[in-house]
């Protein structure tokens, strides 16, 4: 049995905290926010957002920073992306040299361009950070419908243990030494979900929406390659996995925020729909911003950002990705 402490009780944090109590482990979910916790602590199998789903008894819930990261193997970073670093900073005084810390929030910091593993070991340069992604919905995984992810850190002892740790008969875990691949991918794919949704709001077909999806994959993998990253992170299940069931899921929020967008919801109307974070317009700007930095074409992504930020029209967009300049599909393929 291992001591786990995760950082955020929104439905992927509780969602995992099911999975490692299933596991036998002892398991604590922190959160800032005080009727989220009492919420929480109450409504075990009436949970928020995670319908069908039982928090187990033994799982406990806290508002103490402090109880939740002294004395754990392992600390689960699972708040929004946008609250990363400052939780960061919080936790640090509690954590200690070695300690194992996994990401399995999705986005960048839009100041600094720094994945989110960055920006936790730049906070807490005393800990080991790992990160954790795949195609993983929270609303499937609470309810244990069998699910594969893949759990990338730099040391192969840790991976091991991370995927010792989680893994069980319907949470299929992998390994990889390319935390940047990961996390990138994980990142990136929200920004070409909302388009996805933009597609199906527009009601433009399954045709367009496969094209957007594979250039789209195109435009994460050429930047994450250059960023470091491995092709074949790309074509994993953090890359290709995790972009198919994003663009195509009732459950993602990203795609359902699209769709809203492609039928001419302003982005405030689209907010007050969801009611959850939009992972994918926090990284649209960085996203845009990484593309410039390494010379990097994408054109999905910058698309994406004229419709969230500049006021273009969702219908324009796809009409000028369409009519861009001829292009080879591969420019590394040529003729003998």
């Amino acid at each position: 049995m291992s001591k786990i402490g995760i950082l955020g009780a929104g439905t992927w944090g509780t969602a995992l905290g099911i999975v490692l109590s299933d596991n036998g482990h002892d398991v604590t979910i922190w959160s800032k926010i005080e009727k989220e916790a009492i919420d929480l602590d109450k409504s075990r199998d009436n949970i928020k957002n995670l319908p069908g789903a039982v928090l187990p008894a033994n799982v406990k819930i806290t508002l103490d920073l402090k109880q939740a990261c002294n004395d754990k193997d392992i600390i689960v970073m699972a708040v929004a992306s946008p609250y990363t670093r400052v939780i960061s900073k919080e936790a640090a005084p509690y954590i200690k040299e070695g300690q194992i810390i996994i990401n399995v929030s999705k986005g960048l910091e839009e100041k600094t361009l720094l994945t989110l593993a960055d920006v936790i070991k730049d906070e807490i340069p005393q800990a080991e950070i790992a990160v954790m992604s795949g195609p993983s919905h929270a609303e499937e995984v609470s309810r244990k419908i069998p699910t594969t992810i893949v759990a990338g850190s730099s040391c192969k002892k840790t991976a091991h243990f991370i995927q010792d740790v989680f893994m069980n008969e319907v949470f299929r875990v992998y390994t990889s030494p390319d935390i940047i691949g990961i996390e990138l991918g994980a990142a990136l794919k929200n920004v070409i979900a909302l388009a996805a949704g933009i597609i199906d709001g527009l009601g433009l077909g399954d045709n367009t929406k496969a094209a957007l999806m594979t250039r789209g994959m195109a435009e994460i993998s050429r930047l994450g390659v250059e960023m470091g990253g491995y092709m074949e992170t790309f074509s994993g299940l953090s890359g290709m996995g995790d972009l198919f069931v994003t663009c195509t899921s009732k459950h993602s929020r990203n795609r359902n925020a699209g769709v809203l967008i492609g039928q001419g919801y302003s982005m405030d109307e689209v907010y007050q729909k969801v009611n959850q974070a939009i992972e994918g317009v926090n990284t649209a700007r960085a996203a845009l911003a990484l593309a410039r930095k390494y010379k990097v074409e994408m054109p999905i992504v910058e698309q994406i950002n004229m419709v969230l930020f500049e006021g273009k029209s969702a219908k324009e967009a796809a009409t000028d990705l369409l009519v861009r300049d001829k292009r080879k599909e591969y420019t590394t393929l040529e003729w003998d």
